[in-house]
């Protein structure tokens, strides 16, 4: 039973394979990934707090049978489990599978700071630790006195503690290593890091990594700082004491100011006139201290849920039998179905022991504990005129509910049906790992159809809305109802083709003589490319409005249509990512009446404009009673009604967050009507007054992606992508090959959205990483013989990258592998999907040929919904054909296009990568 405000998933069968149970109706379902799914990150964003593992969430209003808060009604149970087991095992089975279920535990702890003089009188030692288990790393450089507008440099090689390795030339990372105390009986991972006190170094700076979880902690997307020299006590940033060293804090929030003086302190014993005596002479004046803050972590754990199906020759009844290995209490909740609507109905009694009648709507059974090993079991009896059983799981102690990927879990139970599907389950087991190319093609032709449905759907939401009606004209209601006539007329002649291969082309050749119109709120034409037009420095100039208005008609003659401009709204931080007053458009990067006259410009060179809008958090002007930052200034004077509930550094009165939290800044509460009534006005009055195209949607992991729909249905943008950044997964620090559930995530960011934004892959990004590192380019082909990416599975709403201004630029936090970044590109510039192009690599040694490899994408007219073949994907080296007219290889190792009715002409070749096109 699906929740009652969701509709129909816009899933395409490509992706439904890992979110919904092996058998949902006649047809049959792929399975779900394996359990065994590992999630250590390698893909930070320094300006993300933590992650959230997605699946574990409770139900939705109204779902799994009315699962919201009633009275519970006591029943009549059934006879002996042990009749009822000892039946099962004697019968035949109808079905069995095995799902995985994955949940969150919230782990508490602390990080402290410590400074301590040395044994020697002289030298001082720097203490970084945490009481949380993991792999924790300090991510560290040093600022000496004399530099000017570097803040990171390395350490010298004295200085740097056992096992730190150098990260480029500005930093060092250096692992926590388990310490032989505890502290309050936990244990302690910490580092420690030795400082001569005649050096000329001013200042520590770091930030402390979580490679487990992703998290990297900062202070309000900048560094922690311990400063050595009493010069650096101006520093309007520096929290704390102004007397010797003093610790900036990171994005655990505001860290309790705890100096504790050192015993052994040169200055201690003396008065007060020669003690300031001293202070005038002496350069630096250390003291030492000791600063905590809690920590929360939240911790992904991996179980799983068995279901066997079988019939009693006995009773002739269907048993159901689960078990799961859940640590504690579970609960069933449960139902049955008559056909495949799946509509929940309670079947009669008798019951399994210990089960309650919840709102006479579904069932809830208490599961009983193993005799021997871990975890619970059940089972369920059933008459033969139900076809279907459902079920959710909920923790009996915790408000804990698991799932099948966000929907019921949904069981066949007719032994007609099961039967047919098991023997279709058996035929499909005896097909092997490789492939065939009719297979790949044939899975890829299902997914194109999905995709075409998907865009009917939407379409025809659009234009039957009552404002769609009212603002859009005749003409461009038309022009609607013709793509629909298209895109159905494309789905159709699938389904009625019998061959087991599928071609696009005639349909292409029509998009590539007319680019079709605007298909649905944000999704663009299909045939964009981005330029990303700004990078973590560009604000320091002051000026960079102008500097890029020089640049526009450039970018223009490379082949670019869609420029993202960097945010523009008065920032805490000089990058713009910390807002404050949305409506002051006066930013480090120029005033409003600059970003007017540029985007005019990039108009008039016909390139569209994206605004980088920060909607999840928002930095207040103002204290409350409590000296808490969460009351707002300027045209939205929002008060702590408008920051999350769940949040405990900034106290908000809203309701809990509807994602992860942003601990940097005030996290906004979407569900208040008049924060999405102000948000929609703004981002209208930006689309009126500035001129803004479209939207990039700042770490939009923080709010539910229903509200995003809402904000764009308000704004209309031409073109919208949000930035879901989540970690990979990982297994002993090596990156598993299957990333399924890894952008299943992200396509459920977008299905939330109705389809209406992108997203950046950031799965194919990572992917690239590890291809080309380790010279492993077989990673760039899933099971099924498709990209890995989202692109393999959502191209048109996948928007791929190689960097961009947190990844790469000063910043450095994942970087593409050096020397590799065109392989990067002849990757993303002929393949489906997007492709975002980094402003540091565009205005570089890259710039020819990059615009080569556009020319290349826009002369065969490659879009976001081309068709891919991978024609090889081994050690060394990865091909493929997009659309039957490019064909492409990255690798060192061999590959030439077999010429048969085309032949291949190469257009393009670089080092390690090479291109060709039909002649």
């Amino acid at each position: 039973m699906s929740s009652a405000v969701s509709t129909e998933p816009l899933l395409h069968r490509s992706f439904r394979e890992i979110s919904r149970p092996r058998f949902r109706s006649s047809t049959l379902r792929p399975s779900p990934p394996p359990a065994s799914l590992s999630c250590a990150p390698k893909s930070p964003s320094f300006r993300h707090a933590r992650r959230r593992c997605a699946s574990g969430s409770g139900p939705r209003r109204g779902g799994w049978g009315g699962a919201g808060a009633g009275a519970l009604l006591r029943v009549r149970a059934s006879s002996s489990g042990a009749a009822v087991v000892e039946a099962l095992e004697s019968a035949d089975v109808l079905f069995q599978e095995a799902f995985p279920l994955q949940r969150t535990e919230t782990a508490k702890g602390k990080i402290f700071v410590r400074l301590d003089q040395g044994k020697d009188g002289q030298n001082w030692q720097l203490t970084v630790g945490c009481t949380l288990a993991g792999k924790w790393i300090l991510h560290w450089g040093i600022s000496h006195v004399d530099d000017v507008g570097s803040e990171w440099d390395q350490p010298p090689a004295e200085m740097r503690p056992p096992g730190s390795i150098p990260i480029k030339d500005y930093a060092i990372e250096t692992p926590l290593q388990k310490s032989s105390t505890s502290m309050d009986g936990d244990e302690v991972y910490e580092v420690n890091i030795s400082i001569k006190s005649n050096s000329n170094i001013a200042a520590i700076n770091f930030v402390l990594k979580d490679e487990e979880s992703g998290s990297w902690y900062q202070h309000r997307g900048r560094d922690f700082k311990v400063p050595l020299m009493d010069s650096l006590q101006d520093d309007s940033n520096i929290v704390g004491s102004k007397r010797g060293f003093d610790l900036w804090p990171g994005a655990l929030g505001q860290l309790s100011n705890i100096l504790l003086k050192g015993e052994a302190s040169d200055y201690k014993d003396k008065d007060a006139s020669t003690d300031l005596e001293a202070s005038k002479q002496e350069v630096r004046c250390l003291e030492g201290f000791y600063v905590e803050q809690p920590i929360v972590k939240v911790v992904s754990i991996r179980n799983s849920v068995n279901i066997s199906v079988k019939i009693c020759p006995k009773t002739a009844k269907t048993l159901v039998y689960l078990e799961t290995d859940l640590p504690r209490d579970v609960i069933v909740h449960w139902g049955v179905c008559r056909d495949d609507s799946k509509k929940w109905e309670i079947p009669a009694a008798p019951y399994p022991p210990e089960t309650e009648i919840f709102k006479n709507k579904a069932l809830r059974t208490l599961l009983q504990p193993k005799e021997q090993g871990n975890g619970f079991w059940g089972s369920f009896a059933l008459d033969e005129e139900f076809v279907g059983f459902l079920f959710v799981l909920k923790l009996k102690e915790e408000d804990v509910w698991l799932n099948c990927m966000g929907e019921d879990f949904y069981i066949p139970v007719s032994s007609t049906r099961s039967s047919s599907l098991i023997r279709q389950k058996e035929s499909d087991s005896t097909e092997t790992s490789g492939k065939t190319m009719e297979t790949n093609t044939e899975v890829s032709s299902t997914a194109y159809t999905d995709d075409i449905i998907n865009e009917i759907r939407n379409l025809v939401s659009d234009i039957s809305s009552e404002k769609s009606r009212k603002t859009k004209t005749k003409e461009a209601q038309e022009s609607i109802l013709q793509e629909i006539e298209k895109l159905a007329a494309e789905a159709y002649s699938i389904f009625r083709s019998s061959l087991p291969t599928f071609s696009a082309e005639a349909v292409l050749e029509q998009e590539a003589l007319e680019p079709p119109p605007h298909i649905c709120s944000g999704t663009g034409t299909g045939f964009e490319i981005l330029c990303q037009g700004f990078n973590w420095e560009s604000n320091k100039s002051g000026r960079w409005y102008k500097e890029l208005m020089e640049k526009a008609s450039q970018l223009a003659s490379l082949g670019f249509t869609v420029v993202w401009l960097p945010p523009p709204t008065d920032s805490v931080s000089p990058e713009g990512y910390m807002p404050r007053d949305l409506y002051n458009l006066n930013s480090r990067y120029g005033t409003i009446d600059e970003l007017k006259d540029l985007v005019k410009k990039f108009h008039e060179v016909n390139i569209r404009v994206l605004g980088d809008v920060v909607l999840n958090h928002r930095c207040a002007q103002y204290q409350n009673q409590n000296g808490i930052w969460n009351i707002f200034g300027g045209r939205l004077n929002w008060d702590d009604r408008a920051v999350v509930a769940d949040d405990p550094h900034f106290q908000g009165r809203g309701n809990k967050s509807s994602g992860d939290n942003f601990h940097a800044a005030p996290n906004i509460d979407h569900s208040q009507d008049f924060v999405r009534k102000d948000l929609k006005e703004w981002l209208h009055w930006l689309r009126s007054e500035i001129g803004y195209d479209g939207w990039r949607l700042d770490f939009v992991r923080g709010f539910w992606g229903g509200y995003v729909k809402d904000y764009l249905d308000a704004s209309e943008p031409y073109f919208a992508v949000g930035e879901y950044w989540d970690s990979l997964s990982y297994t002993y620090g090596e990156m598993d090959h299957n990333q399924d559930a890894h952008r299943q995530r992200i396509i459920d960011w977008i299905n939330a959205t109705n389809g209406t934004a992108g997203a950046f892959d950031v799965t194919t990004k990572g992917i690239l990483h590890a291809a080309l590192e380790r010279c492993e380019y077989w990673r760039l082909s899933d099971q099924k013989g498709k990209p890995p990416g989202v692109v393999g599975w959502w191209p048109s709403r996948a928007v791929t990258f190689v960097e961009n201004h947190d990844t790469g630029s000063t910043q450095g936090h994942w970087r593409f592998p050096s020397g590799k970044e065109m392989q990067g590109y002849a990757y993303i510039l002929t393949h489906p999907g997007t492709p975002a192009v980094f402003y540091d690599h565009i205005f570089s040694h890259y710039q020819s040929e990059i615009g080569s490899l556009i020319s290349i994408r826009n002369r065969n007219k490659i879009h976001c919904r081309s068709t891919i073949k991978i024609t090889k994907a081994e050690r060394d080296v990865y091909a493929a054909i997009i659309d039957d007219k490019v064909a492409m290889k990255i690798g060192p190792g061999y590959y030439e296009p077999q010429s048969g009715p085309q032949k291949w002409s190469p257009v393009l070749e670089g080092r390690d990568y090479k291109v060709w096109e039909t002649s």
